[in-house]
Parts: structure tokens; sequence; C-alpha cells
């Protein structure tokens, strides 16, 4: 067995021989364990060793202590290390949530309807290798190691390094010296089933701690004399406190390191090891706490250390990274692109050659590219030039081999009660570049949406729609009757049970503008059918519908949406005008004639301090033309999202209470981040509702409605769980409103 003091006190006896003989000099290998979170600590424990002055000659790592070794051995102090994590998000680090600016309106939409998403080919199903694809871990990496981007040897870097993987087929460990340095570390930090496994070459690679998490001998073979190590792996835990499927996956790795450190720990001269019982390998929360804890350990050793400092030769000159700000792309190389031609991947790039660019802009870049789904991993590395200072991006996708998805969703709310989504989407069904999607819903009331699509992104796109909807409600009938929306010659009736069926079909051409912009035009067929089981329509009485027709118009919209959340936006803008011309109806409806009904919403979303976030917004509607054809009328009160036609949320009121052929509204929030995720919310909406409201000028009067609400919102991965209790002054009644689930 290895014994430091031994060979210290020998070498301070030879030195006694003879002070002029030359410095012993011994080469120091530092070996980093993985761990996870844990392995924040080696951030801690850098700090020290720094501190003794003990030069590192060899630096190896596995998993976290890869990424904290890389870095470090790239040129990083222990201090901006430190400074680098306390500044990162891992809970956005980890996971493959995109910025919503990255996504096209379709993207959107698709990850804010449906709870899961899974691969669906040859109609079974199939999970994904990982939480996360770990791109964002990646995009990191790159931008911290570009200034040693050149480096394709990793014995050139800074301080040798080298990172253990292993293997997904054989299992075998795979030591990575060479190539890009942020795919190794990438590779080593592979968590299994929280990160998907790394391609490099011809091999599938994944976290470096399940063939080798303490790679000692490897640092020996390398010529290092004297091994500090900084181990924070885990030792066995008691069954009760394992509460995961992760827990256990830990546990049973464990069992190989335990029994491997029995061999490998005699082979390390100072042997740092932090008290990290209390975290866990997702604990990113308590990274202060972490670090501060590789410290506690490695002062323990500070005097061991000093001596072997005191025994070296100091590096003539300090190496320290190069912070890179912006660059110039000259050309790109593109690997991997078998299905989508250059020129898309070009297109979602939105690449300057030649021109100053930040790693901000190749973020979004890459971020457009990820947003897609079509691609399950986006490497990248830049290579100088050699005759100027430009450099060239040479990408390697991995286009998916996944092309049908089965995704699911559920929800509730107060207007269609419970139900259940499950949608089927296919990619590249006719072509390259479309997507064919179908919704059902099942549950209280059974409702369909499908979607075909053709993107083409900044050009024109086609789609074809199309949509069944269908609810129940039982509305007030003194507001229906005051605006002439329904009679009856049934006396002392209050309130009536209304049967809304909708079914709508439509052909639109839509064009993208810098993500954010959405124009488009097409035609629509449409078939209303509204009824009540509670009066009969005086016309006829042996028949209680009020509405069976069908419609036929044209449409055009305009949508700018940059809010970065569609449920709890913190900042951006929100906009959306439609106009449609309603020029044709069934021969049931003899009063026909041509009408046209415009509408637009504007919302503005912005902090004020803290974790208070302001959000305003106003919306106007009318109709031109005919008034006969009441049910397209807008409908206010209630509260909820994505509803149908000319049906308009309202605090204050329940579903369906207001209702005219014009309105104006105006809404207030002050929305308070009480803990990540948690919301509470005040609201004060006002309206003014009417008959030919903008031809008699009321609209400009004092509001005739006004609602307030007091609601708590939790964002979680099924989407808003929410509760609300509102209150209108007028009526002098209160409501409560809540549902589940992300709104279809």
């Amino acid at each position: 067995m290895k014994n430091f003091s031994i060979i210290l006190a020998l070498i301070l006896c030879f030195s006694g021989f003879s002070q002029e003989k030359e410095q012993w000099n011994p080469k120091v290998g530092l070996v980093l364990s993985g761990g996870g979170a844990k392995g924040l600590a080696h951030i801690g424990a850098l700090k020290i060793i720094e501190e003794s002055g003990v030069r590192i000659d060899y630096i190896g790592g596995s998993s976290m202590g890869a990424i904290v070794g890389g870095l470090y051995a790239a040129g990083y102090s222990a201090k901006e290390l430190d400074s680098i994590f306390h500044i990162t998000n891992f809970n956005i680090l980890i996971q493959d949530n995109l910025p919503r600016s990255a996504k096209t309106f379709y993207e959107k939409e698709d990850t804010e309807k449906y709870a899961l998403t899974l691969p669906f080919d040859n109609f079974k199903v199939s999970l994904p290798y990982g939480l996360s694809k770990g791109q964002n871990i990646y995009n990191l990496m790159s931008r911290l190691t570009m200034h040693v981007s050149k480096v394709d040897d990793f014995s050139k870097l800074p301080i040798p390094f080298f990172c253990t993987a292993a293997d997904v087929e054989t299992g075998e460990e795979v030591i990575l010296d060479k190539g890009s340095l942020a795919k190794a570390v990438s590779a080593s930090g592979a968590i299994p089933t929280i990160f998907s496994p790394v391609k490099i070459g011809d091999r599938l690679l994944t976290d470096g701690g399940v063939a080798n998490n303490y790679p000692v001998e490897e640092l020996l073979r390398r010529g290092a004399d004297i091994i500090i190590g900084v181990d924070v792996q885990d030792s066995l835990i008691m069954r009760d406190n394992l509460k995961s499927v992760l827990d256990i996956l830990t546990q049973i790795n464990n069992f190989n390191t335990i029994s491997d450190m029995k061999a490998k720990r005699p082979l390390t001269d100072i042997y740092i090891k932090p008290d990290i019982k209390d975290f866990t390998v997702l604990s990113f929360n308590d990274g202060e706490n972490i670090i501060k804890s590789g410290e506690e350990a490695a002062v323990l050793k500070l005097e061991a250390m000093q001596a072997i400092a005191s025994r070296q030769l100091k590096n003539e000159q300090e190496y320290h990274a190069r912070k890179i700000e912006d660059f110039n792309i000259s050309s790109l190389e593109l690997e991997g692109n078998n299905t989508y031609p250059r020129a898309y991947v070009l297109g979602k790039l939105k690449l300057k050659y030649d021109k100053p660019y930040t790693f901000k802009d190749l973020n979004i870049g890459i971020n457009n590219l990820s947003a897609t789904g079509n691609f399950d991993r986006i490497n990248y590395q830049f290579i100088p030039n050699e005759n100027d200072d430009n450099y060239t991006l040479a990408m390697q996708i991995e286009e998916s081999q996944n092309k049908t998805y089965l995704r699911l969703g559920l929800h509730y709310d107060e207007l269609y009660q419970s139900a259940a989504l499950v949608n089927l989407t296919q990619k590249s069904f006719l072509l390259t570049n479309d997507v064919l999607s179908m919704d059902l819903v099942v549950g209280d009331k059974f409702r369909y949406n499908f979607d075909y699509y053709i993107d083409k992104g900044y050009y024109w796109s086609i789609g074809l729609k199309s949509r069944y909807n269908n609810f129940e409600k039982d509305v007030r009938f003194d507001f229906a009757s005051e605006t002439g929306d329904l009679e009856t010659n049934v006396d002392g009736v209050n309130r009536i049970d209304i049967d809304y069926k909708d079914f709508t079909n439509q052909f639109y051409l839509q064009t993208l503008f810098r993500q954010v912009f959405l124009f488009g035009v097409g035609a629509e067929h449409k078939y209303l059918k509204v009824s009540s089981s509670t009066i009969s329509n005086p016309e006829d009485p042996t028949t209680n519908v009020f509405e069976d027709n069908y419609y036929l118009s044209t449409f055009g919209y305009l949508t700018f949406d940059s809010y970065d959340n569609s449920y709890f936006p913190k900042r951006g803008v929100y906009f959306n005008g439609d106009f449609h011309l309603y020029f044709l109806s069934s021969d049931n409806n003899a009063d026909f004639s041509e009408f046209s009904i415009a509408k637009g919403q504007l919302g503005y979303a912005t902090p004020l301090f803290g974790n208070l976030v302001s959000r305003i917004s106003t919306e106007a509607g009318f109709k031109i033309g005919n008034d006969n054809i009441n049910t397209l009328d807008f409908f206010l009160g209630g509260y909820g999202n994505n509803f149908i036609n000319n049906f308009i949320p309202f605090y204050g009121y329940d579903f369906v209470s207001l209702s005219g052929d014009s309105y104006i509204k105006a809404l207030l929030e002050l929305d308070y981040e009480i803990y990540p995720k948690n919301h509470i919310i005040g609201s004060a909406n006002i309206a003014n509702v009417s008959n030919r409201l903008y031809s008699s000028g009321n609209w400009i009067s004092l509001p005739d409605y006004t609602g307030y609400a007091l609601g708590y919102g939790l964002d979680t991965f099924m989407g808003p769980l929410e509760v609300k209790y509102s209150y209108s002054p007028e009526i002098k009644e209160s409501t409560w409103y809540f549902s589940l689930g992300f709104w279809f």
C-alpha cells in the first residue's frame, strides 16, 4: 500500500544529503469521480488545491468529474468555475426545455397541448433513451471550450486531460482523450435514464461512471508520481431512503463503484472525501453547500498538499481561459443530414457568414433546429481557419428516426368538464416536411381536431384543418333576452340549457416572419347547431332548435407572439387580429345576407420588481352587416383558454352570460411567483357588450360590466392547475373557476 508520509519523509531525507541537487519535481495527477450534482464539490476542492500551490500535471475524470475537470484543464480557475456554476440554471440545463421564441407557431401549440409524447413507429410504443437529449449541456460546454477548439488532442490542453465513458452495447470502458472536448465531457456526463447516450465515432456512449467512476489507474499509466483524488461517489443507503427509480438505479450502480474503490483508494496518495450524504445526483439547487463541502474536506489535506507543492517546479507561465464574445463564421461543414436538405438547416440556423456572430445568435439557431423535433442531437465544433481569424462551423446532426408519435393529455374545466386527449402525429406523411396530426378528445364531451400542414418555413405553407366541438351550458335567460339573442314564449324562465355543436373545416395559407409573426389567409366551411331542451322556438313549437345551418367564409389573420410563456407570461407582447367574411349560408337560413366579423386582442407582460409581473390586455370585436345571425355574436363570461368562435372569457360572470354583436374589454393582472412555478394572481376586467356598440358610440362610455378575481396557479408538466375566485359588483354574485391541464 502506498504511504504518502513515508514517500514524503524519503524525499526530505534525500534533499538533506545535498541542497544543491536538482529538485525532485514530482508529477501530480488529479482524479475526479462522478456523482451528478454532488460533483460540484470538486470546485470547492480545487479552490484549496490552488491555495496549496500544487501544480496539477494530469487530470482524469468521469461524469461530473469530467465536466469540472475538463473545464479546469482548459484553463478555467476554481474561482471562475465557481462563478460559472453559480449563474447556471441547472433546471433548464438538464432538460430539453427550449425558449418559446425558438419555436414556430405550430411547435408552440404542440408543446402547450400535450403532457406526454412517445415514439409510436409501426404502432409500437417505445420510450426515449433519456428524459433529456442533453443538448443544453452540450451548448454550454461548446461555448465554454471554444478557446481550445483547435485542440483535438487533450494532452495539448493547458493541463493534459482524459475522461471515461461506457459503451452502451458492450459495457466496456472508453477513454476519451481526443476530438471535441465539449462532446467528450457531454458523453462522460450522460447519466443513464436522465440523458440520452452520445454517439462518438461508431460507438454509442453513456456515463463514464458505469464503467469506471474513478479512473486512477489511467493517471498512473500516463506517468503521474502522486495522485490526488476527490471522491463524491455515494455509499449504500438504507431501503427507507430509496424513494424513486433513480435512487434504485444509483444504488445498483454503487454496488460496483464501492467494490472497485477497495482497490482504487490505496492507489491514491491524498484522498479527499467530501461529506455529501445529504445530497443526491440532482441536488443542483444545493450547489453552494455542495461546493462548500468540497472546500471543507480539502482543507483537511492542505498541509500535505503544501508539502508536495514545495517539491515542485512552478509553471513559468500561467494559462487563463480566453473569453470569446463574438466571432466570424466563414463556412459551414454539415454531416448527417440525409432527409433534411442543407437549405432547411441553414434556414433554421440563420447563419451570417463573415459578420460578427455571438453564441446567443448560435444558440437561437440551434434551438430553432432542436424545436422541430426532427433531430436527436446537434453537435458542432469551431475549427479556426489557418489564414485568418474566422472559423468554420463543423456540424454533425443526428436525424431522428422516429416519424410517428403518440401524444397524451388530460384536462378538466367547468365548461367542457373532464377530457382525455389522445393524439397521433405522423411526420413526413406524404412529403419530407409535412405533418399530419389527429386529436381525439374523449370524456364528458367528444371532440376532435385534425390538422395536415406542409411546413415551408418562411415561404407560404399550406394547411388543412377540421374540428368538431360541442358543449352544454345553462345560460341566464335575462342576459340573453336583453340583447335579443333568444326569444321565448315561456313565462318565468330564468335559465335555459344550450347545446352548442360546431363542425368547422379550413384550408389556409400562412407564412412566418422571424418566428414571432404569423400571417395567413384561407377559406372556411362551418356547420352550427344550437338547441335547448328548456324552451321551444316560438316560430315552430315542435322544435327546440335555434340554429341548424352551414356557412362559407373567407378569412385572414395576423398574429404576433413574443410571450415567454403561454399561460404565465413574464414578458413579451401578444397581438392577434382575425377577420371573417361570411358570404353564403344554407337554405334553412332564409334571412341570411353577407356579413363580416372582425376581432383583435393586444397584450403586454413585463416584470415590475422581484417576482411580481404585470399583464395588461385589451380586445374588441364587432360585426358588419346582417344582425340576424345571433349564434355568431360575442359571448362573454367564465375563465378559460382556446375557446372556439367568439366565446370570450370574462371574470365575474359565468360562461355565456353576456352577449352582443360587438364588445370591448380590458384586463389587468398582477402575478406574483411565490415559489418557482407557483403563482398568486389578482385580476380585474371591464367590458361593454351590446348590439351596435360602436355605431351608437357606447363603447367609449363607462364600463357596464366589471369583474375581479383572485387565484392560485401551478405550472405542472400536465399544464396549469388553477383555482380562481371571482366576483362582480353589478350582480353581487361570486363564481369559482377550476381547471387542470393544458387547454385543448
